[in-house]
């Protein structure tokens, strides 16, 4: 028995469908699919909320200091003239940040490996590139959907049938996280 459904796909075609699968389960919270399609999703994306849930308060807060552009009333940097050339003048701000203990690194960087890049688009710009924001994915994980499944021991997603689909008629689910 195969350890793993084929899809009726290539092997880059289906690592690939189910990255961004996967992604958009997490992304959005629910996604509709085929019945295979929602029991390999599952498979992975249980595993990653898992090392999310193990890895969430594995860090700690250091304090660095940073080299900040100082910038005007309408947000331009402000510069000077040094030796003829015009340079922007900074200002050291001391910030503190979240360092990664090396576990929590090394799940950040498995998780890396099957997210795939999101970008949110307002709506107010759809079609446009003004005004997008990349969406960090695993930052999410860790802050947002790790604390709601602290107290739960798996069983992060739930498939629920809706029916076949009208043109194969291959049974369609819901799948979405608990």
């Amino acid at each position: 028995m195969a350890a793993y459904r084929k899809l009726g796909r290539t092997s880059s075609q289906r690592k690939a469908l189910l990255r961004n699968q996967v992604t958009t389960l997490l992304y959005h919270g629910k996604i509709v699919t085929t019945e295979a399609k929602a029991k390999e999703i599952r498979k992975i994306a249980e595993g990653m909320i898992a090392l999310a849930v193990k890895e969430k308060d594995n860090f700690e807060m250091v304090k660095v200091t940073a080299k900040v552009a100082r910038k005007d009333k309408d947000g331009k940097r402000v510069k000077e003239v040094v030796d003829g050339k015009k340079v922007t003048v900074y200002d050291e701000v001391e910030k503190e940040i979240k360092k990664d203990l090396p576990s929590r690194l090394h799940a950040r960087r498995q998780m890396l490996k099957v997210l795939t890049p999101v970008v949110e688009v307002p709506e107010a710009a759809a079609g446009k590139k003004r005004n997008t924001k990349n969406v960090d994915m695993v930052a999410k994980l860790f802050d947002e959907i790790a604390p709601k499944y602290t107290e739960r021991n798996g069983g992060y997603t739930r498939i629920i049938k809706v029916g076949p689909r009208k043109g194969d008629a291959a049974m369609m689910v819901v799948i979405e996280l608990v």
